[in-house]
């Protein structure tokens, strides 16, 4: 397992291995996993403007929150106070996905993109076209060793874990939360209790990452 910093030189690294899996034969798929609030939303964005300046139309990014099941689903469920949590997603959703982008590189394939100023899902907002050569994936549970999650693994080419420091996630998770509405103790629960929670499963389930991403204290704040 290769150990990265980021920001800083470290990120040329990471670059530099996602575009050889662009240059593979086929189309890859790169994942990348961490806690809630560790940066791997902002890591995937960086890595993809990137990957896209040398190689444009080559490179596409799909989140593993788009597949978030819809509120109405929660509420019927009983899940809503635990929104986030492994059982809060189409896994089998997800996995599909995955699988048809793989295999389909013959027509454009479409997926769905969350929207975090509505805490909802926009299906077809994502397209992959037959150019694309790589997609990065990011989300909390692709390393996960529970049914189903455990069948992401081998659809991904390489998974990369994003590590950042626990009391610097959970500031940034809470400012995240009041910048999208929450009052300053609602932001505070929700950081402490469902948050910490899946947190807390992420990073002890993280499984045998290809590279573990260390993210120092000045990354860029993604909210």
């Amino acid at each position: 397992m290769e150990q990265i910093s980021w920001p800083g030189r470290g990120f040329d690294t990471l670059v530099g291995r996602a575009t050889a899996l662009l240059q593979r034969p086929g189309r890859a798929v790169l994942g990348i996993a961490g806690a809630p609030g560790s940066g791997k939303s902002t890591l995937a964005d960086e890595l993809t403007a990137a990957i896209d300046d040398d190689f444009p139309g080559q490179v596409v990014q799909v989140g593993m929150d788009a597949f978030h099941l819809a509120q109405r689903v929660l509420n019927r469920h009983g899940l809503a106070h635990v929104k986030g949590a492994p059982e809060t997603f189409d896994c089998y959703g997800y996995i599909d996905l995955l699988e048809r982008i793989r295999e389909h590189t013959d027509h454009p394939v479409y997926a769905p993109e969350f929207r975090r100023e509505i805490e909802e899902s926009i299906a077809h907002a994502v397209e992959i076209a037959p150019a694309v050569r790589l997609v990065v994936t990011e989300g909390n549970y692709l390393l996960l060793n529970a049914e189903p999650w455990d069948g992401v693994r081998s659809r991904l080419d390489e998974v990369w874990f994003v590590h950042l420091q626990d009391s610097i996630r959970r500031s940034r998770l809470q400012a995240r939360h009041t910048h999208y509405g929450l009052g300053t103790d609602a932001a505070e629960t929700k950081t402490l209790g469902s948050d910490e929670a899946n947190a807390r499963l992420v990073n002890s389930s993280r499984g045998n990452p290809d590279v573990w991403v260390e993210v120092n204290a000045d990354a860029p704040v993604d909210l």
